[in-house]
């Protein structure tokens, strides 16, 4: 079932949780509902429930509006950050709970409750009570509870904040593969950023109640639109340089050092000579640079951390912090000055006054391919 939000707001007295919010999620499409605390992804996951009624805007099912049918009629099917079992019911009766308040026959309620313990792998403990379960399983319980009664629609309102990190990442793949066997599309509310870019056909990336970014989960990490999209996203986070843009606009130099970086085209003229901007650069996008003739950035070394299959690298430009993710067989040591190389089309450009991504804006496209027929 295809979901479209259009212009929807939600407000509370004075605050406003959701701010004209359009989007269209595609039928059998798994969306993360990505941002920090109070962005408004669980309002609008509310939202779709039924269990917030839109102060404004419309909300579609297919074609369907939706704004005023109750939560029961939406067809949804909805996983709970505590999973909201039954303590004295079994796993089976838990499962079947749904398709007994529907009146559904016991004999096919019970043939349909294990055909979904199957699906989520818990068959073997229909018997059992939750309070005998792990998080992982209780988790998996409320999944098939949710998809018992064959929903159009799955919620699932931050359903791993309640495990360990081993069964966080075991159950987000056993989401997505549940998902993908059902074709049920699908909404996951959470703060993750791994999990959201792990788990996720699209990313809704929010703050403040208003839209960011909506893309597939390389596409937002690699194109980010904004500084906020570029910082939220990453784990070590981008390093971010100011700069000013040059005369030709095909360069900035960076203000604490005066290292000018090549850009790939040329920054619009919309933007001035002497306007502060950002220069992103996430660290495994910086490497070591061992010819002197080359373009980079120089530094001395603070600390060298281990990080798994690579080498986490600080060092410092000017007075600012900068990281980079180096091989472990690369030789550097702590208080060494280093010189590191960027890749091309690997940094991004961002306003300082509202944080736009100039390299990625329509406009410099449209002036990259003007410079292209100049040149031909």
């Amino acid at each position: 079932m295809k979901i479209i939000l259009k212009n929807i707001s939600m407000k509370f007295d004075d605050v406003i949780a959701v701010d004209k919010l359009n989007v269209t999620m595609e039928e059998g499409s798994l969306v993360s509902l990505l941002g920090p605390s109070g962005c408004g992804k669980s309002t609008t996951l509310f939202m779709l429930a039924g269990l917030y009624q839109p102060t404004s805007g419309q909300l579609f099912f297919g074609d369907q509006l939706v704004n005023n049918i109750p939560p029961e009629k939406r067809e949804i099917g909805m996983v709970f950050q505590n999973y909201a079992l039954y303590p004295h019911m079994t796993v089976l009766k838990n499962i079947m709970f749904p398709l007994k308040m529907e009146k559904v026959p016991k004999k096919i309620a019970m043939e349909k409750a294990r055909d979904m313990a199957s699906l989520v792998h818990i068959d073997h403990l229909l018997d059992r009570k939750p309070g005998q379960l792990s998080g992982g399983q209780q988790q998996r319980v409320a999944i098939a509870r949710a998809l018992v009664k064959k929903p159009k629609l799955l919620l699932l309102d931050e359903p791993l904040s309640n495990l360990d990190a081993r069964l966080r990442l075991e159950m987000r793949e056993e989401i997505k593969r549940i998902q993908q066997a059902t074709g049920i599309t699908t909404i996951f509310v959470t703060h993750d950023q791994e999990e959201a870019l792990s788990i996720s056909d699209k990313i809704l990336l929010m703050k403040n109640g208003r839209f960011q970014q909506f893309s597939g989960p390389q596409d937002i990490y690699d194109h980010p639109k904004n500084e906020f999209v570029a910082q939220f996203l990453g784990n070590p986070p981008i390093n971010l340089l100011p700069a000013t843009l040059s005369g030709d606009r095909y360069t900035v130099q960076l203000t604490e050092t005066g290292e000018v970086i090549q850009l790939p085209y040329p920054v619009s003229k919309e933007v001035k000579l002497n306007e502060l901007l950002l220069v992103g650069i996430r660290p495994e996008d910086l490497y070591i640079e061992v010819d002197e003739n080359k373009q980079g950035i120089g530094g001395k070394v603070l600390i060298v951390e281990r990080i798994g299959r690579d080498n986490l690298v600080s060092f410092l430009i000017g007075e600012r912090k900068v990281r980079a993710i180096v091989p472990l067989d690369a030789s550097i040591t702590q208080g060494q000055r280093v010189k590191f190389g960027l890749h091309p089309n690997r940094f991004h450009i961002f306003r300082e006054t509202d944080g736009e991504n100039l390299l990625t804006g329509k406009s410099l496209i449209t002036s990259h391919q003007h410079s292209e027929e100049e040149v031909v």
